[in-house]
């Protein structure tokens, strides 16, 4: 990572760290992040984005151990995890106690991946702990793929923004629930299910749905 952005990853990360919410661009489009434990920030967020209650919000993590954090992951979620991760597949998995219900929507369970984009893995790491990773944009609206193009009344909203340059786009990540050896697709994306379902078949004693 240039030396320069790598400087204002860890400012903004300092800026997560004492609870504040930030822009940041995905292996897609640019999210907003926050700590995922710390309720009052993801409060501020939902409120900045109009996002409804009750709906879950997805993390991303910096790698596995950080996953662990707030996550259960074993059996076939830990080996779909070392086939796809980094990547944009997202994992539903049961959710260690404590963790917000902005996070959860009260389901126990809580959507993660460890993304494809160095930049998120790196923030992550600056911010201490895994962060949500919703799309930068009012509720209902299209998501950006550049720093400059995040509506304007929205960036009023926040503390800050991680301008890494253009992001990708393109689709979004697959989200799959795991439940012991089961598997059920909640939303196809990046990767494809039937990859998904092949990976589990190879994988000891993995056999699905």
């Amino acid at each position: 990572m240039d030396p320069g952005l790598a400087r204002e990853v860890e400012r903004i990360g300092a800026i997560v760290r004492g609870g504040g919410v930030v822009a940041y661009p995905t292996e897609t489009f640019y999210g907003l992040g926050a700590l995922a434990r710390d309720g009052d920030a993801l409060d501020r967020l939902a409120r900045a984005k109009g996002r409804p209650e009750g709906k879950p919000l997805p993390l991303v993590a910096a790698d596995a151990a950080m996953v662990e954090e707030v996550a259960r992951l074993e059996g076939l979620a830990r080996r779909l995890a070392e086939h796809f991760w980094p990547g944009p597949l997202t994992l539903v998995l049961p959710a260690l106690p404590g963790l917000p219900t902005a996070v959860t929507g009260g389901t126990g369970t809580v959507g993660i991946r460890v993304p494809g984009s160095e930049v998120a893995r790196a923030l992550c790491r600056a911010a201490g702990g895994p962060i949500v990773s919703t799309s930068a944009n009012p509720s209902g609206g299209p998501p950006p793929a550049e720093a400059g193009r995040i509506d304007p009344g929205l960036a009023s909203r926040i503390d800050a923004t991680l301008d890494a340059g253009p992001a990708p786009g393109g689709l979004p990540s697959t989200v799959v629930a795991v439940d012991g050896d089961r598997l059920a697709l909640l939303r196809e994306g990046a990767v494809p299910f039937s990859q998904i379902e092949a990976a589990a078949r190879l994988a000891p004693g993995g056999p699905l749905r």
